[in-house]
């Protein structure tokens, strides 16, 4: 039977209203921290220029990187815009940008942890409407290990966010089985997404590595888990990919004939074919488009993806959800587990629905 939607006075509220949301994909910077070029000497370190009141400049090595708006660092910002267009819980990560895997393992560290206590402050502060998930410095395992046990049962974050590749490791590098082994013990949820595109050459122009490099990106990490083995050898890791697992479900036919012509370089370490594995793969809903979110869910299925807006940054989804609201072919039932129940069972949080409905129908309905 299909969950009940949200009612007020009998009928279905509005189309903001009916579904609980929650959009695992948002991003959230502190409004400041400490000068890292400063203090440790040297590297490509972001800091905040703070130019006008409600804006700044992401300075990448003393040049601007972007600019953003103070929904990317205020709580009461963010959750104005969530209400305005029916958002109920954010799940908060920092932009890969701060990544910083290039950097000494211990500076990154440092960087992570703070990053890291921001998010678990801003969920401690308001538990029902942000979940967090830590970044942590992958250049080193052991660290990382070590900073996502202390994420995870100290500050209570659900899991992590990663880069699509560590430097020059693929996610299938045997170096990172500590960090997969720990993930799946401590049933942490983990949040690939890509980064450090390639933008030289043919790349400069058009905004190519963003609309072009990420989607590859993805799927690169997403084949080095099915082909390296990764999946095989931990059956309980939870891994979700961003912008609808980039361009790997158009290129899925293409992938696993390549598997069965050519065993020699593609069967190196699995033996069943890489469609065997999709359900073991999560993604976002990012596509932009109705029909390529139709593609998801026909080769996926619909408990494998999940609301992601990319929120607060342009090429995401503006009003997140209205495309799955918008389509006259899903169920109810669909839409719930797109919106947020597929959310619920990823992240651990089963437990909290009530608590999220709850709090929906105070906000919302008034009762």
């Amino acid at each position: 039977m299909a969950p009940t939607p949200l009612r007020q006075n009998g009928g279905v509220n509005s189309i903001n209203n009916k579904f609980l949301k929650i959009d695992l994909h948002t991003h959230i910077l502190p409004k400041q921290w400490p000068d890292l070029k400063k203090k440790f000497g040297y590297g490509q370190w972001i800091q905040l220029d703070h130019f006008e009141p409600g804006k700044a400049r992401m300075l990448l090595d003393g040049k601007n990187f972007r600019e953003i708006k103070c929904n990317c660092w205020s709580t009461e910002e963010r959750k104005r815009e969530c209400d305005d267009t029916g958002v109920d819980i954010q799940v908060l990560s920092t932009i890969p940008v701060m990544f910083s895997y290039s950097a000494k393992p211990q500076h990154t560290l440092e960087l992570a942890r703070c990053l890291n206590d921001h998010i678990a402050q801003v969920c401690k502060e308001d538990p029902k409407r942000f979940v967090g998930l830590c970044t942590l410095p992958m250049q080193s395992p052991e660290l990382a290990v070590q900073e996502l046990r202390r994420c995870i049962n100290e500050l209570g974050l659900v899991g992590a966010q990663i880069g699509s590749h560590i430097n020059e490791w693929n996610l299938d590098a045997p170096e990172l089985d500590q960090f997969w082994e720990a993930c799946e013990q401590l049933n942490a949820a983990v949040f690939v997404h890509p980064w450090d595109m390639e933008d030289k050459g043919r790349m400069e122009k058009y905004w190519f590595p963003w609309l072009i490099g990420m989607p590859c990106e993805t799927t690169i990490s997403i084949c080095s888990l099915i082909m390296g083995g990764v999946f095989e050898r931990y059956p309980n890791l939870k891994v979700s990919f961003a912008h609808g697992g980039g361009s790997f479900p158009a290129t899925l036919g293409r992938i696993a004939h390549g598997f069965n012509v050519r065993p020699d370089l593609c069967a190196m370490k699995i033996k069943k074919n890489p469609l065997e594995y999709l359900d073991r793969i999560y993604v976002d809903s990012l596509v932009h488009d109705e029909d390529t979110l139709h593609l998801l869910i026909k080769k996926l299925g619909v408990n494998r993806i999940m609301l992601g807006s990319d929120y607060p940054f342009p090429l995401g989804e503006h009003h997140p959800g209205k495309l799955i609201e918008e389509c006259d072919w899903l169920t109810n039932e669909e839409k719930e587990k797109l919106l947020s129940g597929n959310a619920l069972q990823f992240l651990g949080i089963e437990h909290k629905r009530d608590m999220f409905i709850k709090e929906k129908s105070v906000r919302y309905i008034g009762n």
